[in-house]
């Protein structure tokens, strides 16, 4: 049996998530999502082998360079634990286009989770998380797990989210660089979708920026970001929905 991690994790919140609902499997192969180019390119699985999928929730979906990926891969039937992080608001139909999407590419969902990271574009919402108590509870759920991983797993029926998906246009806001900017190229050799011309980092295509902010987590020099009032104005918009604290779910 192959175990493995297929993660789309541009600031990293979704990845410690991953790792700690993977603590205690042997041998994980990791695969990144986030790679513009990478070795989730038209990878075949076995019946046999057991995955972890892990994406963000953005506006309660699915990215859609996440789904893309997922699309060019084979699951031929290897079981699936669907794992989605969100920001302290809601995940919506995140795990259900998750599970659908996994689904179609031929692997056997056997288990899901929702849970809480730092919200990537304001990361006032959900700070620290996942925090102590989450590790604690995500330890249980890694115990869940790992029972699947041993015992095969049967199949994940239901999980919630509704159909059609809610509607998400994305976000309008776009990082841009700043009179700090380098050019050294970090960001653009890290964008997931190239948004990023590497001939002038200073430069992002509007049409191809999913505000995913790797660009402005890597930046070395600091020298990215999104236009403050803008950001502003967003943030009070969401604050209501984005207050209290939000939890952990597992579903089998």
């Amino acid at each position: 049996m192959g175990v493995y991690t297929l993660c789309f994790s541009p600031t990293g919140g979704t990845k410690r998530v991953l790792d700690l609902l993977a603590a205690g499997l042997a041998d994980v192969e990791e695969i990144d999502l986030s790679a513009p180019h990478g070795a989730w390119a038209d990878r075949a699985f076995r019946a046999g082998d057991f995955c972890l999928i892990g994406v963000p929730s953005y506006g309660g979906r699915v990215p859609a360079a996440a789904v893309e990926r997922l699309r060019t891969v084979r699951g031929n039937g290897a079981a699936a634990v669907l794992v989605t992080a969100y920001g302290n608001r809601d995940y919506d139909d995140t795990l259900l286009e998750l599970r659908d999407e996994a689904q179609a590419a031929g692997f056997r969902a056997v288990a899901a989770v929702a849970a809480v990271a730092e919200h990537s574009i304001m990361r006032q919402f959900g700070a620290g998380r996942p925090d102590e108590a989450d590790r604690a509870e995500l330890a249980d759920f890694a115990a869940r797990i790992r029972t699947l991983a041993e015992r095969g797993g049967g199949r994940l029926e239901q999980v919630p989210g509704n159909a059609p998906y809610r509607a998400y246009g994305g976000v309008p806001m776009k990082p841009k660089a700043g009179r700090d900017c380098t050019l050294c190229g970090v960001c653009a050799g890290l964008c997931p979708v190239e948004a990023i011309p590497r001939e002038n980092p200073k430069e992002t295509d509007a049409e191809k920026c999913i505000t995913c902010m790797r660009c402005v987590t890597v930046c070395p020099s600091h020298a990215r970001a999104l236009n403050p009032v803008m950001l502003m104005g967003v943030t009070q918009k969401l604050k209501k929905a984005c207050e209290g604290r939000k939890g952990n779910a597992f579903f089998s």
